[in-house]
This record gives structure tokens, sequence and C-alpha cells, in this order.
């Protein structure tokens, strides 16, 4: 496990106490960290990170790990309850043994969820990356609870319980949580959980079913159905009858992620809506796309409207997937590049922009778009400038960020102004002129805040605004979208 890192406030106390004030064995929580821990000090000034506290609570914790300079602890007893603690909407969040490990802040009432995560963002920015953005925009929030989309829920026999389980894992456990509902699954999967475990239970291949993926569209819900040995026909039949019952379509997974095919073609196909677009997105259920797409779409918006596309500029949109933010940008751009490393992606981005090409009649026609599949955490400065120069970029990576691409442009512009240490310009690099603005939707903090380091202090851009996105309400996952103009 890593070490805990610690955050601070979120946001102000009521009163304050200082440690030596309290009675003996009490500890004021401070502020909350990466993964919802209270932190508090010690009398001595060691910190501690308390599982289940909340800031500016008062309370007292059993310490069960101990290094030099911080212990962790879980919560005994609250002796003053904070204002933002609330009652847990699922029965199986806690510190209950058995409890989900699935969220970490249904304790913590919603907008205060908000807030935290808002400071960790700007914490970040500014401790990891030296750079605070010129304005906070407001936080992109939507539905608390039915919002998870997507989801990998784990499947055991567990013989001696007699029954099978399907969800996430316990809380800092291998185990899976036995869960009988789920309110962060749109309501319909919540209801289906426990038919689900009864199906499993009736199958002959029970022991050899280790995982379902859950991948629901605006109409169609998929289960990808992993299974180590082959599945027999009386099991095919009670697959379909389920199917049939409850209106989900079934994909089979017998090897790796290339081997996923329906159970029984036709029928209605994945996808989901971009309206503000008049986009439509075909996906397959092993595709990445967003969890959350109440969340998704007004995020897309809001880039969009960040990236502020004319209909003379050239775009390109880094690590696009299959083409979330770039057929939107190519209802607005006069050139559209999407770059992605997974080649299974770009074909499937290519099948979509022809998809919606064809039915443009209705709307104005897509901008000349191509899609490119290229590894970006290996980019150069000379790869960058073979690419072409693009007016405005819109950057979307995973956990990882897009360090190499932020390094590349920074490399640029220092041997473009001569600082020591550069290296000579590349080929071609003369012409070739660096996005005016650059808006980076990032599902890590601390990458971000790396990457905006670079562009901030070598690469010639200001942070003109940051914020928060909620994209997982309950859990400590920080989604954000943050604007770089070139000064």
């Amino acid at each position: 496990m890593s070490e805990p890192k610690e955050l601070s406030p979120s946001f102000e106390p009521t009163e304050q106490n200082s440690q030596g004030d309290l009675p003996e064995g009490w500890l004021q929580v401070q502020s909350m960290d990466l993964d919802a821990q209270g932190v508090a000090r010690k009398p001595d000034g060691k910190v501690i990170f308390i599982d289940g506290a909340l800031p500016f609570e008062l309370v007292t914790a059993n310490t069960h790990r101990k290094k030099n300079n911080w212990e962790q602890a879980s919560l005994t007893a609250i002796h003053r309850e904070s204002s933002q603690r609330v009652r847990p909407g699922c029965p199986h969040f806690g510190l209950h043994a058995g409890a989900c490990g699935g969220c970490k802040m249904q304790h913590l009432h919603i907008g205060a969820q908000v807030a935290v995560k808002q400071r960790v963002l700007e914490d970040n920015l500014w401790h990891l990356g030296k750079v605070k953005a010129e304005t906070v925009l407001r936080p992109i929030e939507g539905p608390a609870w039915g919002y998870r989309y997507r989801a990998r829920l784990s499947v055991r026999h567990v013989i001696k319980k007699g029954q099978v389980l399907i969800g996430f894992h316990e809380r800092k456990s291998r185990y899976v949580a036995d869960m009988e509902q789920c309110p962060v699954l749109p309501p319909h999967v919540d209801a289906m959980l426990m038919p689900l475990r009864a199906l499993i239970a009736g199958l002959d291949a029970r022991d050899t079913c280790p995982q379902i993926e859950l991948a629901c569209g605006d109409t169609v819900t998929a289960l990808v159905l992993r299974h180590l040995e082959p599945l027999s026909t009386d099991d095919i039949a009670r697959l379909r009858a389920f199917a049939a019952e409850h209106h989900v379509q079934w994909w089979l997974q017998a090897k790796g992620p290339d081997t996923v095919k329906l159970l029984d073609e036709g029928g209605e196909q994945l996808s989901y809506a971009l309206p503000d677009f008049g986009i439509t997105m075909p996906f397959k259920p092993t595709d990445f796309t967003q969890v959350n797409p109440h969340i998704n779409r007004v995020l897309v918006s809001r880039a969009l409207r960040l990236l502020d596309v004319q209909p003379h500029e050239r775009v390109i949109d880094w690590f696009c997937g299959l083409g979330n933010f770039t057929l939107p940008l190519a209802t607005q751009a006069r050139e559209v590049l999407g770059i992605e490393g997974s080649e299974a992606l770009v074909a499937r981005s290519r099948e979509n922009y022809a998809l919606n090409q064809a039915v443009a009649h209705d709307h104005k026609a897509l901008a000349a778009t191509d899609f490119v599949a290229r590894n970006l955490f290996e980019m150069t400065p000379e790869m960058l400038v073979a690419d072409g120069a693009a007016d405005k970029w819109l950057v979307d990576p995973p956990r990882e960020g897009a360090f190499a691409l932020a390094k590349a442009l920074a490399d640029i512009e220092q041997s473009r102004i001569g600082a020591d240490g550069a290296g000579p310009l590349p080929a071609g690099a003369e012409g070739w002129t660096p996005p005016k603005r650059i808006v980076y939707v990032s599902c890590n903090p601390a990458t971000l805040a790396r990457d905006a380091g670079l562009l901030v202090h070598l690469g010639g851009y200001r942070c003109t605004a940051a914020g928060m996105v909620n994209m997982f309400p309950h859990t400590a996952h920080v989604e954000s979208i943050a604007v770089f103009e070139r000064d």
C-alpha cells in the first residue's frame, strides 16, 4: 500500500481546538486525504490517518499501523460530529466487516465531497506543479446515485456460504463483498443483482466464471461474461432466458479482450448520444467509454466551449479514444486530427466518423477528420512537428497523463528561445507554431499538475482556468479540466 498523503483542509472549521486542550486520546481531524481518510495530529505532532473520520470532528481511533512519521487508524468513537456527515445511501458502505470497498465518501455530504475534490485539484496544481489557475471553474456535477453505467463486477461461488457473490471487493480485501444492492449502479442494474446471482449459481460453469463486465448505452445494457471453460448448451439456454426476462445483451469472453463476442448476433447496437452536437457513438462493451454518461455530455460541451474552436481552425485531439471529443470537434473546426494509442479504438473512431458523416444531411457535414494510431507515451519534438501545426489542442490522457507530449512541446519552446541546455530545433520546426490554447481533461490531478508545470514553466503557457468534474460521486476519484493559453 502506498504511503498516505496529507492534504490541507477543504472547508473551514466552525471552531478551533488546540490538541493540548482535548481530553486524553481525543483527536481533532484537520483535513481529508486522497483515500478519504481523516487526517489528524497526535500531541507529539505525528500525523495519523483515520478511516471513517471527517474534517473537524473530534474522535478517538484505534491505531493498526505505525511508521516513523505517520500512523493509520480506524475510527472508534465520534465526540463531535461534522455538520457535513450524512447517513450513507447504501447498507453495504461502512467500516464493518465485509463492507463494500467500491465507495469511500458516502458518509460525507455530496457538496462537501465536491469541495474536497476541488481542493485536491488546487493543492496538486500548486504543490506538484507550482501552478495556480487564474480562474477556478464551477464544478461539473450530476446525479449522485444511479450514475455508474460501466462496472467490472467480480463473481465468486463461495462453497462455504452456499451462494454466488457478485459485486465489488470488500474494503482493503481480495474477497468479493456480499452485495444485495448497489445504488450507484443504474436502477435497472441494481434490481438485477440478486437475479444475476441466482442465474450464475444455477450454471454448470458457476465455478469458472470469475467476472461480469457491465456496459450500459442509452438504450442497451450489455453484460460481458468471462468464462474460463466452454459453456454447456444448458448454460447458453439459461443465459438466453435471463436476457429475454431482463432485457440485456450477453457477450461472451473466453480469453483476452479480443475474444469478446455477442452471444446472439442482431439486435440493437450499444451506443450513446451527444445531443448537443447531433452525434451518436456506437461502441463495444470492452471499449473505453466514460463511466458516467450524464457528466460526459456536460464535460464534452464545456470542453468545447472552453476551447472555442472557430470554423477556420485545425484542432488535434490527443488520446482521442473512440472519438468522444473528436466528432463534436468536427462539427466546429475546419480540420481535425485524432491520435490514439489503440489500433482498435482508431478503427472504431473511423467507423463512428463515417456513420455520423453519413447521416449529416440533417446537420452540418463533419469537417475533414483523420485518425492515427501512435504510442503517445513515446512522443518526441520531431514527431510533434511532423503532425503539423494546430490552432488548438484537446488532451484527454489516461491516469499516466501526457508527460511525453507536454515535454515535447516544452522542448520545442526552450529550443526556440535559446534556453540554456536546450537542444536544436527539430527539422521543420522553424515554420511550426504551437497551439494557442489547450484544454486538458484529466482523471489524475497529480499527473495533470506535473504536465501543467511543464506547460507553464517551460512551454510558454498560462493556466487560465481549472475545475473539478465529479465523474465518480462517493469515491475519492478526482476528474478535472484545465485550460492553458499561450503567453
